[in-house]
């Protein structure tokens, strides 16, 4: 598990867990972010604000902005 693992975010606000396959419901372990996560206003990769994510082992998550 990677914890506090930044990124850059083209835009501030919510962004919502919208797939994570270590979710129990794929017979992961349950790592992840509680369903989505708010940016920071520290750049990042670029990006204007960033995320400070936990990645789960051998796992895809995908994001959605909310806004």
């Amino acid at each position: 598990v990677r914890h506090d693992y930044r990124i850059g975010a083209p835009r501030g606000g919510y962004w919502r867990e919208i797939v994570n396959t270590d979710a129990a419901c794929y017979g992961g372990g349950n790592t992840g972010n509680g369903g989505g996560v708010m940016t920071r206003e520290e750049p990042g990769h670029g990006q204007s604000h960033s995320l400070c994510l936990t990645l789960p082992p051998l796992a895809t998550i995908m994001l959605e902005w909310q806004g």
